[in-house]
């Protein structure tokens, strides 16, 4: 299926590594140009470099003021903007000290309302623009062991439809897209030490994990980034273009609704 991206311009913010990587790689297979960003040189040029034709880089922390106008000055016409930057951390909730809720809230919320900002007068303009912004069903159903991170993923669903809201009318979409649980890298690493303190094998830890934690699961595993990388490439298309609004799940069917 050709979803008609080809020499598109987009952004996705946290891209070289994981569910970030896995969208930008499935954006350049369908003819887009894609940002690739980091917050290292080293990081974003190794990502370029593999990703090949069609990927650019920019390093910079797109969770600050300053980087997000330094990427908008460099690149005014983005097309598709794919608010994927985030950070997680599981901590008892009488253990999140103000700084770490604003620091959340910083990187997972502000980040992505700044390059929204920025990219939208553009968008107008031209009358066609994405922007998607990668929630969790941690922000429908908000982990006790994380609430500050449920939190933001629950801001997110929000602001994308009152984004979509007030460009009703146009060209430009505006929607959530909510994985479950997904073996990028980050979450690998840390299934991985917490198996390796227990004496288990990964498959046994996934295992038990959807057994005690997510017992919901429909699909009793971890998702890969490429599963979650292709619906946000079709709603990043022009062929998606009456949906938005939409809190989209890609949770294996952890949410128990069917809506």
């Amino acid at each position: 299926m050709d979803l008609q991206l080809k020499n598109r311009l987009a952004l996705v913010s946290g891209s070289t590594a994981g569910i970030g990587y896995a969208i930008a790689e499935a954006l350049l297979r369908e003819g887009a140009r894609v940002i690739i960003n980091g917050r290292t040189r080293d990081a974003v040029d190794a990502a370029v470099a593999r990703l090949g034709v069609g990927a650019v880089g920019f390093a910079g922390d797109l969770a600050s003021a300053a980087g997000a106008e330094a990427l908008a000055h460099e690149y005014p016409d983005i097309d598709i903007l794919v608010n994927n930057l985030g950070i997680f951390e599981p901590k008892a909730f009488e253990d999140i000290p103000d700084a770490d809720w604003l620091r959340f809230f910083e990187v997972n919320v502000l980040g992505g309302v700044r390059l929204a900002r920025l990219a939208l007068p553009g968008m107008k303009r031209r009358n066609w623009g994405r922007i998607l912004f990668i929630s969790s069903e941690s922000g429908v159903l908000i982990p006790a062991e994380m609430i500050h991170y449920g939190m933001t993923k629950a801001a997110q669903i929000a602001i994308a439809r009152g984004l979509a809201e007030s460009v009703a009318g146009t060209g430009i979409t505006v929607n959530s897209v909510l994985p479950g649980p997904t073996r990028s890298r980050g979450v690998e690493d840390f299934v991985q030490a917490l198996a390796g303190d227990s004496g288990q094998t990964f498959e046994q830890f996934e295992q038990a994990f959807f057994e005690k934690v997510r017992p919901t699961s429909l699909i009793r595993r971890f998702a890969t980034p490429e599963e979650v990388a292709a619906m946000v490439v079709y709603l990043a298309s022009p062929l998606a273009s009456a949906t938005t609004g939409a809190a989209v799940r890609v949770d294996g069917g952890v949410v128990k609704s069917a809506f």
